[in-house]
């Protein structure tokens, strides 16, 4: 199996080093398996789109989001990509990172551990499920 390819990885590293302060805030408390065990990465390839963090064993896409991806279309068409590739996604805004991070980790441990399965889109909050699997 081949490993990704070199201008994906540049990239993700590039992103990596340019996080704004709600992703960083957010990573000190996702790394290392400190959110229940759980291990997540950051700047994750799926496709053509990068995910800010991702929990491989749940298949889940973590997304901080400013100001700017309100009524995004171009969001709108990466959660569908991913949610078909397999892939729940969970949009948190920046200032509920930085003001709320308590509420932001529980909806994340309860997306991990099963308890929010369903769809839910709110002001402060977007979950999309991953598409069920066609066989």
């Amino acid at each position: 199996m081949r490993g990704p390819e070199p201008t994906t990885t540049k990239r993700a590293r590039n992103l990596r080093q340019s996080d704004n302060y709600a992703e960083t805030k957010l990573w000190s408390e996702l790394r290392n398996r400190r959110l229940n065990g759980f291990k997540f990465v950051r700047q994750f390839s799926i496709g053509p789109y990068f995910a800010d963090f991702a929990c491989r064993e749940r298949s889940l896409v973590v997304e901080i989001d400013g100001s700017q991806h309100a009524e995004s279309q171009r969001d709108a068409i990466r959660d569908a990509f991913m949610t078909a590739e397999g892939w729940s996604v969970v949009r948190f805004w920046n200032i509920d990172v930085l003001t709320a991070m308590p509420s932001v980790l529980e909806t994340i441990v309860a997306i991990c551990d099963g308890r929010l399965t369903g769809p839910v889109i709110a002001h402060d909050l977007k979950f999309f499920p991953a598409a069920p699997r066609q066989e």
